[in-house]
C-alpha cells in the first residue's frame, strides 16, 4: 500500500476538504471526461446526494461544484476569478471552459439537493450528467468524495474494495499496509519511519522534488495560520462566529515573559494556531489538508509549537515530521477512513490528532516503537467523536476542536517518549475500532447536522 505525502497533505481552500475540494475535482473531472468524448453535449446537470446534500449550503458545496464545471480546481483556484466566473455563470447559464462548446448551465435548475436518496457507496455521493439539446442524458458519472479531498468514481470505487489486500507491494520498497508491517520493516531494515516513506517517495520523484513539495506545504501551512493570527472579524455563513485566533494571540503575546504566567497557557498557544489556520477555512482561505480542511489547524499547530516553543527545533526537521505523519495517515486511510459523513470527526480530528503525534514524536527523537505509541494514544481518545457542525458549517465545534485535538497530540508524543514504545493497545487496533465505530455510528452524528449541537444549539 502507498499513499504519497502529496496526497496526504494537499493546498486547496476552505471550508472542507470532501465537501468543497472535492465536489470542485469532481466537476473538473467530468469536464475532462467530456473532452474525451466523440460527441459535443449541449447542457450539463448535477445532484449533490447524501451528506453533501444535508450540509451542503454550509459547506459552500454547490459554489464549489459550479466552479469545478467551469474548470476550476482547489491547489490553483483565484478567488477574484472564481468570484467573477459565478457571477458570469449566473448571468449567462453558460460554462465557457477550455476545450469544450460552451455548456447550457442554469444553477438554479440544474444543480440539485437530493435529501431522499443517498447513493450506495459512501455518504459524499454526487451524480454528474451531460445532456443533449432535448434534454436527454447523453453521459452520467457518479462521483464519491471519500475525505480529504480524494474523489472516487462508482467505478474506482468499486474497484479499490475489490482491489483491498491484494499484493501491491512491488511498487514500493517499503509497502506497508498497517502498523505492524510498518515497524517490522523499520526494525528489519534499520530506517526510520521518515526515511522508509521517503525511499517508497523516490519511486515516483526526485530527492529535490520531494524537499521543495514539503516545504511547499509547510509554508502554505504556515501562511494560512498567520493570517488567521493576523485577522479578526466576523466568520461568513450567519452564525456570526466571531474570529477568536486574533484577539487570543495578542494577549499571548503582551504576556511573554510575565513572571506570573501559568504552565497550562502553553495549551492556549496550541489552541490559538490551530483556531487560526481553522478560522481561515471557515473563511474559505488556502489551506493544506492535513488530513481534511475540517482538521486542517492540528498538525500545523503542534509544528508552529515545536518551532517557536521547543528548544532545539529547526526546520530542517521538517521533512522528518510531515513524511511521519503522512505515513501514519496512510494507515489510517487505508485501513478505516478520514472522512466525517463515513466516521465521524474521530476520522478528522481523531486523525488528525494522531498524525500530529508521530510527527512530533519523531522530531523529538522517538523510536518507531514510540512513535506508533503516540499515534495510538491520540486516536484512542478521539474514538466516538461525532461529527455534528452547527448549521453544516465548519466553524462550531470545528474550530476549537482542532486545538484540542493539538493538545492531545503533543500529551500522546509526551507520554510516548517517557515510555520504551511497549503498550498494551496496538494503533492497528486503534485504527479499527474507529473503522467500527463508525460503521455502528448513526447518520445524524456523520456530518449531516441532523444531530448533536447541530440540533441542540440554536443557530439562526
Amino acid at each position: 500500500m502507498f499513499l504519497s505525502v502529496f496526497d496526504m497533505f494537499k493546498i486547496g481552500v476552505g471550508p472542507s476538504s470532501s465537501h468543497t475540494m472535492g465536489p470542485m475535482v469532481a466537476g473538473a473531472r467530468f469536464l475532462q471526461s467530456l473532452r474525451g468524448l466523440p460527441f459535443h453535449a449541449y447542457g450539463v446537470r448535477a445532484t449533490l446526494h447524501g451528506s453533501l446534500a444535508f450540509t451542503g449550503k454550509g459547506h459552500a458545496t454547490d459554489r464549489a461544484t459550479i466552479l469545478g464545471l467551469a474548470g476550476f480546481v482547489p491547489e490553483t483556484m483565484d478567488a477574484e476569478k472564481a468570484e467573477a466566473a459565478l457571477d458570469d455563470i449566473r448571468r449567462s447559464h453558460e460554462l465557457q471552459v477550455d476545450g469544450l462548446p460552451p455548456l447550457h448551465f442554469d444553477p438554479e435548475k440544474d444543480l440539485r439537493f437530493d435529501f431522499d436518496h443517498a447513493l450506495p457507496g459512501h455518504a459524499n455521493g454526487m451524480s454528474i450528467s451531460a445532456t443533449d439539446a432535448q434534454g436527454d442524458v447523453i453521459f452520467h458519472q457518479i462521483y464519491y468524495s471519500v475525505g480529504g479531498g480524494f474523489v472516487l468514481t462508482d467505478e474506482e470505487l468499486a474497484a479499490e474494495a475489490e482491489n483491498r489486500g491484494k499484493d501491491d507491494k512491488a511498487q514500493v520498497p517499503f509497502p506497508f499496509s498497517s502498523a505492524a508491517e510498518m515497524l517490522a520493516m523499520a526494525e528489519s531494515s534499520g530506517k526510520t519511519l521518515a526515511q522508509m516513506k521517503r525511499a517508497n517517495e523516490l519511486v515516483f520523484r526526485s530527492d529535490q522534488q520531494i524537499r521543495d513539495g514539503l516545504a511547499r506545504i509547510w509554508q502554505v501551512m504556515r501562511d494560512c495560520m498567520d493570517r488567521g493570527l493576523a485577522t479578526p472579524g466576523v466568520l461568513p455563513g450567519g452564525l456570526k462566529v466571531r474570529r477568536r485566533a486574533h484577539a487570543i494571540h495578542q494577549q499571548l503575546l503582551a504576556e511573554r515573559g510575565m513572571n506570573l504566567t501559568a504552565p497550562h497557557i502553553i495549551n492556549d498557544w496550541m489552541s490559538t494556531y490551530a483556531m487560526a489556520v481553522n478560522e481561515e477555512n471557515a473563511a474559505g482561505g488556502q489551506v493544506v489538508t492535513a488530513p481534511t480542511n475540517g482538521a486542517a489547524g492540528v498538525v500545523p499547530a503542534v509544528i508552529r509549537y515545536w518551532l517557536d516553543h521547543v528548544p532545539g527545533a529547526g526546520e530542517s526537521q521538517m521533512p522528518e515530521f510531515l513524511l511521519t505523519a503522512s505515513a501514519i495517515g496512510g494507515i489510517i486511510k487505508h485501513n478505516a477512513s478520514i472522512s466525517g459523513a463515513e466516521c465521524g470527526c474521530q476520522a478528522e480530528v481523531g486523525s488528525a490528532s494522531a498524525m500530529a503525534a508521530a510527527g512530533l514524536c519523531a522530531v523529538l527523537g522517538g523510536t518507531p516503537q514510540q512513535i506508533e505509541n503516540a499515534a495510538e494514544i491520540a486516536l484512542e481518545h478521539h474514538l466516538g467523536m461525532t461529527c455534528d457542525p452547527v448549521k453544516g458549517l465548519v466553524q462550531v465545534p470545528c474550530i476549537e476542536r482542532n486545538g484540542l485535538g493539538a493538545i492531545k497530540a503533543v500529551s500522546a508524543a509526551s507520554l510516548a517518549l517517557r515510555g520504551d514504545g511497549v503498550h498494551f493497545v496496538p494503533l492497528d487496533a486503534a485504527i479499527e475500532t474507529m473503522r467500527q465505530t463508525g460503521r455502528d455510528m448513526s447518520d445524524k452524528y456523520k456530518e449531516t447536522s441532523l444531530g448533536g449541537l447541530a440540533v441542540n444549539v440554536p443557530n439562526c
